[in-house]
């Protein structure tokens, strides 16, 4: 939780522990929130609690509209965050209080109000097939550890996986025979996503040789392990798809993410239905898989200004 400055030498008034108390547990056992969700939440409310608690402001009651002004004010100048943050803030914060409200801890939601900031939605950035291409080319030297970055990097492409669930996919959510894995995505819905045959022998090939080289005896339910025997962090696997577009020539920054985008622009761009990419994206809102779909539009219009006479 590094977005916000609380201290453990500050105690806060015992309101505001309480309202912590059953916020946490609130998204935590009713809403099942998946854990960098949770973290979020819990992020956004403590930093708006110590902000209250150092302007002196003690009552969740006493929370007015220049207070609130006031609060993203400072997330602006001392967080340096931008309107897409702090529109995430205020529509956790008006969920925190929404909850207050039905527990009866507070008389009324100070943020139902408070406008969301208008930030315009950027575009997710995609790789081109070409350069999916290049990072997938299969290693020189198929080391251990080469083959089961390449099998980790083809699987995302595959299946569009989120990072987390990659890396924290078990043996036991990989079905080859019938070429899906199954995925327990955010707020713990399950749902299953297929690959097709290429995908199907990188992994085998992994499952075969290079993950029982990495254990070295050990026993392990991650699909994907360390030289150690260890699950795979997000963090390492960012390293790995950076050093790996290095490698085979792409020329900007790239992230793990950009898989995701490619794997669901690419699905698109070749006639995929939208109800389809949804789903094995685990979008519960199909607004947020159409966003997709203007990938390709910009790639048209981009095309059509290069090459059109009168473009």
């Amino acid at each position: 939780m590094a977005q916000h400055e609380a201290s453990t030498t500050i105690q806060l008034p015992d309101q505001f522990i309480a309202a912590q108390e059953v916020h946490l547990h609130y998204i935590v056992s009713e809403r099942r929130l998946a854990e960098n969700s949770v973290a979020a939440y819990a992020a956004d409310t403590t930093l708006f609690l110590h902000f209250l608690h150092r302007r002196g402001e003690n009552s969740l009651d006493a929370v007015t509209l220049p207070t609130i002004h006031a609060f993203l004010d400072y997330c602006r100048r001392e967080k340096q965050v931008g309107k897409r943050s702090n529109a995430r803030r205020i529509s956790a914060l008006k969920s925190f209080y929404n909850l207050l409200l039905r527990e009866k801890l507070v008389a009324d939601n100070p943020f139902a109000t408070v406008d969301l900031p208008r930030s315009g939605r950027s575009l997710p950035k995609a790789l081109s097939q070409r350069e999916v291409e290049a990072l997938l080319v299969p290693p020189t030297v198929a080391t251990p550890i080469a083959c089961r970055n390449h099998t980790m990097l083809y699987l995302l492409y595959a299946t569009g996986l989120r990072v987390s669930e990659l890396v924290n996919l078990p043996l036991a959510g990989c079905n080859l025979a019938g070429g899906f894995v199954r995925i327990l995505g955010k707020g713990n819905k399950e749902r299953l996503v297929p690959f097709a045959g290429g995908a199907r022998e990188k992994i085998e090939g992994y499952l075969q040789s290079a993950r029982p080289q990495l254990l070295k005896g050990k026993r392990s339910n991650d699909l994907f392990v360390t030289r150690l025997g260890r699950r795979m962090t997000r963090l390492r696997f960012w390293q790995i798809a950076k050093e790996s577009a290095r490698a085979a020539g792409i020329d900007r920054e790239i992230s793990p993410h950009m898989l995701r985008h490619s794997f669901a622009s690419h699905l698109l761009s070749h006639g995929a239905d939208l109800r389809s990419v949804q789903m094995m994206l685990g979008h519960s809102d199909i607004a947020t898989t159409q966003i997709y779909t203007h990938i390709d539009q910009e790639r048209l219009k981009s095309v059509h200004k290069k090459f059109h006479p009168r473009g």
